[in-house]
């Protein structure tokens, strides 16, 4: 009797908490619980606890109210050109009516899917292959505007719609990659040939200002050159004309006779005569006058005796001359007519063809006057 009591209420115990459980749901958050009483539609379950007739109610669907994303796999699409390019889309939509989501079609992810699809290939059937690749954003615009009114009875919004990848077929991407490489070679072209123009522009700029600089750099050595060869001049005629009226003041001062001037003729003559080109020298008629002064004025130094009581000596002059008598001249006599003859014979070591004997030993070419070369 015990046994079967405890077992009635064991029973009783199991049924209070069935119907608990049943009469007491949780919704979660976001989250919306669709009730039906009978197999119709009765309420909707907001979040949280929610008390319903058990047995009587039932909770058949709870919506997700939540903003969802849906990624639909490549679908073949045709371009205007009679182009196959595989598109594949995302879709962010969300759940506005759980009762229209509910009751007004029967799985919305699928017919988001098939309507996406249809609309895609009505949008892009209208673009060539080359506006497709373009005009991602008004594709997106076109298939939420579809969307959105088409989705909006079944209690759904569509949010964004987005193409993740357009791929054309592998022949057109060949093309496609060569004609890129292409346009990318001749930017490329283009932009080194401008860059080389702005470059020879830069140098040429540069070569002309440096040949300008040079130029007038050099045009200012010139001017420095010219004003310091003028200075140059200037200082050497003053430096020359300050020694000339110094060499004059000197003569001046000195009162040169003529046994001096015979003397400078005498020390003149080898120098002149140097040098193996010099064929005929000509003596002018001059330098015997000169030499007859010098001796004469040598005899009559103060010193120096007269006459010598010794033989005759002969000073060979020439062919032409005779000897010259010891009571004649003096010792000094001699010695001027020695320095005389060597003097010619140092400035003349050769007569020339056209040259003729003087009385006085000189060998004198040219006119008969004889135009003194010295001066």
């Amino acid at each position: 009797m015990g046994l079967a009591i405890l077992i009635l209420l064991a029973l009783i115990f199991l049924f209070v908490l069935t119907v608990l459980a049943k009469t007491i749901r949780i919704v979660p958050q976001a989250r919306a619980g669709i009730v039906e009483r009978f197999g119709k539609y009765r309420t909707t379950l907001d979040p949280g606890l929610n008390v319903v007739v058990p047995f009587i109610d039932k909770v058949r669907y709870v919506i997700d109210m939540r903003e969802q994303v849906v990624s639909f796999p490549p679908q073949p699409v045709i371009t205007e050109d009679n182009l196959v390019v595989s598109i594949d889309t995302v879709i962010y939509f969300q759940v506005t009516d759980p009762v229209a989501a509910t009751y007004e079609i029967a799985n919305y992810i699928q017919a988001i899917e098939q309507l996406t699809m249809t609309t895609l290939r009505n949008i892009v059937g209208g673009m060539d292959l080359e506006e497709t690749l373009t005009s991602r954003e008004s594709i997106n615009g076109g298939l939420r505007g579809v969307l959105d009114e088409a989705t909006g009875k079944w209690g759904v919004r569509v949010n964004r719609v987005e193409i993740k990848g357009i791929d054309p077929p592998p022949s057109i991407k060949d093309s496609m990659e060569k004609q890129m490489r292409a346009d990318r070679d001749k930017r490329a072209a283009i932009l080194t040939a401008e860059g080389d123009r702005q470059s020879a522009i830069l140098t040429a700029e540069g070569n002309k200002q440096s040949a300008i600089l040079n130029a007038e750099g050099e045009r200012e050595s010139s001017i420095l050159r010219a004003q310091a060869d003028r200075e140059a001049a200037i200082l050497r005629a003053q430096g020359e004309g300050q020694a000339i009226q110094t060499v004059f003041q000197a003569i001046h001062d000195g009162r040169p006779d003529q046994s001096l001037l015979a003397y400078q003729y005498l020390q003149m003559m080898p120098q002149i005569a140097q040098g193996d080109a010099n064929k005929v020298w000509i003596v002018p008629s001059e330098i015997g006058k000169a030499l007859e002064g010098l001796g004469s004025t040598m005899n009559n130094l103060q010193g120096i005796p007269q006459e010598t009581s010794g033989p005759a000596k002969r000073v060979d002059m020439g062919p032409s001359e005779p000897a010259v008598p010891a009571s004649g001249k003096s010792s000094a006599d001699d010695a001027v007519q020695a320095a005389i003859k060597e003097a010619q014979a140092a400035a003349n070591p050769r007569r020339g063809s056209g040259g003729s004997s003087a009385a006085g030993g000189t060998e004198q070419s040219g006119p008969a006057g004889g135009e003194d070369p010295l001066g």
